[in-house]
């Protein structure tokens, strides 16, 4: 049962491309401290449903509240200034920086001192950036430039890089793509404990099923654009419909990795 005031709320999510219906009535919540994993085959509306968070994407019908507010109109910059933070699969950060200048200049935006950019290599936000990076486990390498990082240690820039805005709610788009499996889950572990810890509500996708068994607190399955399933991750593997469209009928990953 959801708390009466998560973090995120969102109702009959529904968008349509022509004839073919992306998502259709999706509702579901997320809470403070919690990690909510979405999963689905390729074509299930994923994406879409995360491009309507936070507001790439404008959806035709339904509802999305971030702490009690409405994020209907409003645009990505406006939704991320409010504290909605986005990785995606694809690392998003600039190579010719430092791993502290790519915190650094997240910081600028937050403090909205982007007309001191000069600053950047100076002093701007020092401390507060390898506080961030201390985080993450990158304070010892906050002076190398991005462009000779491995792409696990990327990963962790990137969280950084999302955690400057203080964000109440994370949105983490397949975050452990093209990371080894160690990688992977010192990456998801390390989430789960800012997210204890800060209190910050957290929605990945993920198509390693052996990082959304181990670290999602509850799942939700969607399927053709509609929700099917959702529950904790036992209650997630039993389902005879995900088990059908998504894990198969076969050795099922609760048989495997029960």
């Amino acid at each position: 049962m959801s708390a009466p005031n998560p973090v995120l709320r969102v109702t009959d999510l529904s968008k349509a491309y022509g004839g073919v219906q992306a998502v259709s009535g999706v509702s579901f919540s997320v809470e403070a401290g919690e990690m909510l994993a979405m999963i689905g085959p390729n074509g299930a509306g994923k994406t879409t449903c995360f491009n309507m968070l936070n507001g790439q994407i404008e959806p035709d019908s339904g509802s999305v509240v971030f702490e009690g507010k409405s994020l209907a109109g409003m645009k990505p910059r406006e939704i991320w200034r409010l504290g909605v933070g986005r990785t995606f699969q694809i690392t998003a950060t600039f190579s010719s920086m430092t791993v502290r200048e790519n915190v650094q200049m997240a910081l600028l935006s937050h403090h909205r001192d982007l007309g001191s950019l000069a600053s950047i290599a100076t002093r701007a936000h020092v401390p507060e950036a390898d506080e961030l990076l201390a985080r993450v486990g990158m304070a010892a390498q906050a002076e190398r430039s991005c462009a000779v990082l491995a792409y696990g240690d990327l990963k962790r820039v990137e969280l950084a890089v999302a955690l400057a805005n203080r964000p109440r709610l994370l949105l983490m788009d397949e975050p452990t793509a093209g990371m080894a499996p160690r990688e992977r889950n010192e990456l998801m572990q390390l989430t789960a404990t800012l997210a204890r810890d800060s209190g910050i509500a957290v929605l990945f996708t993920e198509h390693d099923m052996d990082v959304v068994f181990s670290h999602a607190h509850r799942i939700i399955v969607l399927a053709g654009g509609q929700l099917i399933a959702e529950g904790r991750p036992d209650e997630v593997r039993s389902h005879p419909k995900v088990r059908e469209v998504y894990l198969g009928t076969g050795t099922t990953y609760g048989q495997a990795h029960a």
